[in-house]
């Protein structure tokens, strides 16, 4: 099968396609013939940096890189018994962990994987796997939204961004977004109550009393998203575990709870997303789509972070 395979990090001229054996089942496995896969910000970093493609494949070379996946199941392993040969298939594969989602067949355990919805695209579904998953485990798992919740979403146009309004929406929540003034009209069709434009606004002066803050940015949005929360409510930061500690003494401070969370590969998590995007209550924004040859001007594409939803490969 075609695949593209990274021998070292760096530039996007490293991402190589290759003939490779098509994988062997587990006996907890399908093995999906891929139609779309998309690209996530970690897909770029563990290529472009040594240090994520170690953190996250350790010695192993070359590697495959990508986790989200959408196809068609086309064979099943022996202890499989909740997906037959021809169902249509999504999810986020092995993360944290060796996805191998840049390839024609890629075999995901069985509990990684939901249905595709009929009302849904394969593009569509693979943009909602792992950057769906990251907002509903962020905002449902860990900081635990209940209706008439004050939720803050920065970034709110982008992959994590687009679907955590949604999710807050969905849930009941009173949404503001941040993001450029250009994407305003995108973030509030997505229904957000209010929108912050990041560059002219400092949304700390226009939010102190936020139930939860989604922090897709960290560094000095981190750091003055203390002020924009409640005392006992809760910033989920998701780029790095690494928080200053001048965050954390500001947060001690006025009693916010920090959490930084890494998405996980879990079957609740993307059988609830696939009955979202079911609901329409999800609507996947994708911002372009490259064919499987083109994955290098795909990975640029995202490298640039301007992207509105999601970047997709259609393979």
């Amino acid at each position: 099968m075609k695949a593209v395979i990274l021998k070292e990090a760096g530039s996007v001229g490293n991402l190589q396609f290759a003939e490779v054996e098509k994988p062997a089942l587990q006996n907890d496995e399908v093995l999906v013939k891929v139609a779309s896969v998309s690209i996530n910000p970690v897909d770029v970093k563990a290529r472009a940096y040594d240090g994520v493609l170690g953190w996250i494949f350790g010695e192993e070379r070359p590697v495959i890189l990508g986790w989200d996946i959408s196809g068609e199941v086309v064979e099943t392993g022996n202890g499989v018994t909740d997906f037959k040969i021809g169902v249509q298939v999504f999810g986020m594969v092995n993360f944290f962990g060796n996805g191998k989602a840049y390839a024609e067949y890629v075999a995901s355990p069985s509990k990684h994987l939901a249905l595709k919805p009929k009302n849904t695209t394969y593009q569509q579904a693979a943009a909602s796997a792992m950057a769906a998953s990251t907002a509903y485990q962020a905002l449902v798992d860990v900081a635990k939204i209940k209706k008439g919740d004050k939720v803050l979403i920065h970034g709110a146009s982008g992959g994590v961004g687009h679907f955590a309004v949604q999710i807050a929406k969905h849930f009941g929540a009173y949404v503001i977004g941040t993001s450029s003034a250009k994407n305003r009209d995108f973030v509030l069709s997505l229904g957000a109550d209010q929108h912050v434009d990041y560059i002219t606004e400092n949304f700390a002066e226009k939010v102190q009393d936020a139930d939860i803050v989604l922090d897709t940015i960290q560094g000095e949005t981190l750091l003055h998203s203390v002020d924009a929360v409640r005392p006992g409510g809760i910033i989920v930061t998701l780029p790095t575990p690494e928080i200053s500690q001048e965050v954390k003494e500001k947060a001690d401070m006025k009693q916010v709870n920090i959490a930084f969370m890494m998405v996980a590969s879990k079957k609740e998590t993307i059988t609830a997303v696939a009955q979202l995007l079911e609901q329409e209550a999800l609507k996947p924004h994708i911002h372009k789509t490259f064919p499987f040859e083109e994955i290098a001007k795909a990975h640029l594409e995202v490298e640039t972070n301007r992207v509105v939803g999601k970047v997709v490969i259609n393979i």
